[in-house]
């Protein structure tokens, strides 16, 4: 679908106004000098030392959050299949994904890091984020199902795991690629943050070790750095899941 010319105007000048009255608040320091022009952190970036420092660290933040995306999805589709084949498992594990997710990620993490180890902790943290939101989404999908077409199934003498594979997953796939639109942007949030916690690179350990140093050009490139990739996933599982969702309608 081709966005109007208005609204490709409105989103252009809407992202300059952004920019421009980040440059100023920056420049006059009307926000004091934790905030700095945008000018200096883009030319932070543009030297050698400093860009390569944050690709290494991009680099290490985005395979955490893509192990934890995966690692999340599969198990919170798992769960939600085996609620649906196994209706008396449904409310325990409802109650326990919604336990796990109303736990402090700074009071989990130190479990983590004892058990999982630093370098994974981020991965984890991610894919538990990413996990909740999958987990809701694909029991919502099943929940909602057409009850004539699963009278059919039924009449039809079908098992419970047949009118899953045939049924309920083909007919659950869009509602599968929303809960993606929504899982990457927080694959990446989870995984920067489980970087906070003593993990040996990634951003979120650049964002903790610029603001002790303040080092504000540093810490506001960690910072848009994270923002932008996950803008970008955002966008480009939007892309997907309209794709799809003209595809199966």
């Amino acid at each position: 679908m081709r966005r109007s010319p208005a609204v490709v105007g409105y989103a252009i000048a809407g992202t300059a106004a952004l920019l421009v009255g980040a440059q100023l608040i920056g420049r006059f320091e009307l926000a004091g000098k934790a905030w700095p022009p945008l000018t200096d952190v883009i030319a932070y970036v543009a030297t050698p030392a400093g860009g390569s420092l944050l690709l290494r660290n991009l680099v290490v933040t985005l395979e955490s959050a893509a192990k934890g995306l995966v690692i999340g999805i599969a198990v919170a589709v798992i769960g939600a299949a085996l609620a649906l084949v196994v209706p008396i498992l449904r409310p325990g594990l409802d109650r326990f994904s919604a336990i796990l997710h109303a736990v402090p990620t700074i009071a989990l993490a130190p479990l983590l890091i004892t058990t999982a180890g630093r370098e994974a902790t981020p991965t984890v943290i991610a894919a538990l984020s990413v996990g909740f939101l999958m987990f809701v989404t694909m029991t919502s999908a099943f929940a909602n199902g057409s009850a004539a077409h699963a009278d059919v199934f039924t009449v039809l003498g079908a098992s419970r795991f047949a009118r899953l594979t045939r049924f309920e997953l083909p007919r659950a796939i869009p509602s599968f690629f929303d809960g993606l639109t929504l899982c990457a942007p927080a694959a990446v949030l989870g995984a920067t943050i489980g970087e906070w916690f003593g993990a040996p690179m990634g951003l979120g350990l650049l964002i903790v070790s610029s603001m002790q140093n303040f080092q504000m050009s540093l810490l506001w490139a960690a910072a848009i750095a994270a923002t932008l990739v996950s803008l970008a996933a955002y966008l480009a599982f939007t892309r997907l899941q309209r794709f799809v969702a003209g595809r199966f309608a």
